[in-house]
């Protein structure tokens, strides 16, 4: 195992982080395209692939990403490290994800802020975490673990969720804002998770933009959901990445670009797959979607711009 010389902060490494992709639309990985997308190349602003997908030693995975990197960004988005979860980080799957990282050299590095493990045992969901002092201190160490073994700045994602927790006295974007300010880490603000809870439980989306630090949002997901009306009338909204993103996602999306302004946004399709023209149509729509947002401004009005 080697580990970062000194711990990545996010004003006193900036330096030493890779360049971002530009704040524009990009693509989801996905191994029925891979051919298509070599031989088209069309005008996306980067892919991003699921670091598990490429923890193996070698073979076809590898050497279909090895191409695709010469053409395109990468941003390298983990769903396994279960940040929020109460039993030891997995060391064995960090080790991995630094193998990635490495091979990689990705523009971006992501997690999320939920929990997916416990005693060996891996759930099939990522599930939110309560958001406590004790939990607070819980995740900020395990993301300055992460990052030290990383030698870089990853970004934490919000969760969709379902329920609210009985005791969970901390707001999440001033959750996420403490994280940011204790361990230097950036958020990938996910629209579409935002608009699931705010549907499901309740909360603001727009106040929860505002109470954000701009500065420190690096890229956004966008992504489709399931609405299902049960007979007595109670709806549901479920986070499945299986389709095209809904009219008030991009409304949300473009108040998040008028509020913080644009980034790399990445458009989630994980289910029901659908031809790759498909997905960079949705792509080039945030970039259509987050230009009227800027333009829209008040004159003078200006977002803060990211920290790299």
């Amino acid at each position: 195992m080697t580990l970062c010389a000194t711990r990545v902060r996010l004003t006193d490494h900036a330096a030493d982080q890779p360049t971002p992709p530009p704040a524009m639309g990009g693509i989801g990985l996905k191994t029925r395209h891979k051919a298509l997308l070599l031989e088209t190349r069309p005008p996306v602003a980067f892919v991003e692939i699921h670091a598990e997908n490429y923890m193996g030693a070698g073979g076809p995975p590898h050497r279909w990403l090895s191409a695709i990197r010469e053409h395109y960004p990468v941003s390298v988005h983990g769903v396994g490290l279960s940040l929020g979860g109460a039993t030891p980080l997995d060391e064995d799957h960090l080790d991995a994800l630094a193998l990635v990282v490495e091979r990689t050299r990705p523009a971006l590095v992501s997690e999320h802020l939920a929990w997916s493990q416990s005693d060996g045992v891996h759930m099939n969901d990522l599930l939110p975490i309560p958001y406590t002092p004790d939990t607070l201190a819980h995740v900020a160490a395990r993301i300055d673990r992460v990052q030290d073994r990383l030698c870089r700045r990853i970004l934490i994602e919000n969760p969709s969720a379902y329920i609210r927790y009985a005791d969970s006295p901390i707001p999440e974007p001033e959750f996420l804002a403490e994280l940011v300010r204790r361990t230097g880490c950036g958020i990938l603000l996910d629209v579409n998770n935002l608009f699931v809870c705010a549907s499901n439980i309740g909360t603001d989306p727009l106040a929860y933009l505002d109470a954000l630090p701009a500065e420190a949002v690096g890229e956004y997901h966008l992504a489709g959901h399931h609405h299902r009306i049960f007979p007595d009338g109670t709806e549901i909204r479920i986070d499945d990445h299986g389709s095209r993103v809904a009219p008030p996602v991009w409304a949300l999306y473009r108040a998040a670009v008028a509020r913080i302004g644009a980034r790399p946004t990445l458009i989630e399709w994980d289910t029901d797959v659908p031809p790759l023209d498909v997905l960079c149509d949705e792509a080039w729509r945030a970039d259509s979607e987050a230009a009227d947002a800027l333009a829209a401004r008040k004159p003078g009005e200006a977002a803060d711009a990211p920290r790299s």
